[in-house]
């Protein structure tokens, strides 16, 4: 018989993190375990206040639901999470760590630390001092992939980045952009030239999600390639996912497991933007070490070819233990 319970867990941030949605300070998320003969796997249910589909009134009643309902046979659990990809995706986890033990949900190269996952250094909104301090961090940690966040006072974003490229031709730096759907759609398509003439490699979600036709136009006519980010989420059937792509045909889509319906959620994904002819990147979406470790092990099993936007758990001052190591601009998970 399995038994499982929850608890949730506030992250701090060491510094305040500033997106085009505003400023954050701590971060919300649920830990969650089922035991069975002895043995315990540990899954991250992480809700993004004011971003997941599931932040709804009574997500804690829905994870007393799955801990009530764990050994119910008769109960399609993946049907009935439909609505809540976090905790499906914190149940995937659960269930996986559950088979290997210790902090394993994956077993591959990348587990045994034979092996890393490039990503890129990701660089906060704030004034243009604050921004060029990151820069200079990452800079000296090897990256030369970065991406900015954007969508605040583009005027001075825009001469960061104009001062950045002019040191770091596109050969030697890539340059990635996340806008958080901060532009109109009529801005965007200026941003999008402007970026052309940086060299920029991508743009992450110009203009707000939901507006289909829109963003289709910008995809098809666009001089900087664009990726869906928030455009995913709340679509949950394989036919909403293809319906989607097919229509806006973006340049690349950005899968969040904890957004995006998990491990499984994010093969469909995959596995529809590949067959559309869409790139993609995988991102932790501000879990803790335990989601962030899930996906990173997750990421690396689909065989990346470009850098992805995996954390490093440095946000937080009140994260778990974990053995993700960053070596210059490479994730590892060191052997024990």
């Amino acid at each position: 018989m399995k038994k499982a319970d929850f608890k949730q867990y506030i992250l701090h941030f060491k510094r305040p993190g500033g997106t085009s949605r505003g400023v954050l300070h701590s971060k919300e998320t649920y830990i969650l375990e089922i035991e069975e003969n002895g043995k315990k796997g540990i899954g991250e249910c992480g809700i993004f206040r004011g971003l997941s589909f599931d932040d709804v009134p009574g997500y804690e009643e829905k994870l007393k639901w799955l801990c009530a309902h764990i050994n119910d046979d008769e109960v399609d659990i993946k049907t009935a999470l439909q609505d809540y990809p976090s905790i499906w995706f914190g149940y995937e986890q659960a269930s996986e760590n559950l088979k290997f033990g210790s902090d394993i949900y994956f077993e591959n190269d990348f587990t045994s630390g034979n092996d890393s996952i490039k990503i890129n250094g990701l660089i906060w909104m704030g004034n243009t001092a604050f921004m060029e301090e990151q820069i200079h961090e990452k800079l000296e940690q090897k990256f030369n992939c970065i991406k900015l966040k954007i969508g605040v006072d583009w005027d001075s974003e825009k001469e960061v980045i104009r001062h950045l490229r002019s040191h770091f031709p596109k050969e030697q730096l890539e340059l990635r952009v996340d806008a958080n759907g901060a532009f109109s759609a009529e801005k965007a398509e200026t941003v999008l030239q402007e970026l052309a003439e940086l060299k920029i490699h991508s743009i992450e979600q110009p203009i707000k999600a939901g507006q289909p036709e829109k963003m289709a136009l910008l995809c098809r006519n666009t001089p900087t390639p664009i990726a869906l980010d928030e455009e995913l989420i709340g679509i949950r059937t394989s036919e909403e996912k293809q319906k989607l792509l097919e229509q806006i045909r973006p340049q690349y889509i950005i899968l969040k497991p904890s957004l995006c319906g998990g491990f499984s959620g994010s093969d469909e994904w995959i596995d529809l933007a590949e067959h559309n002819g869409s790139g993609w990147w995988i991102t932790s979406a501000l879990e803790s070490n335990i989601g962030l470790n899930a996906i990173a092990q997750y990421t690396y099993s689909k065989k990346p070819k470009i850098p992805q936007g995996l954390g490093t758990g440095a946000l937080f001052q009140n994260n778990f233990p974990t053995r993700l190591e960053l070596r210059n601009d490479r994730l590892w998970h060191t052997k024990k």
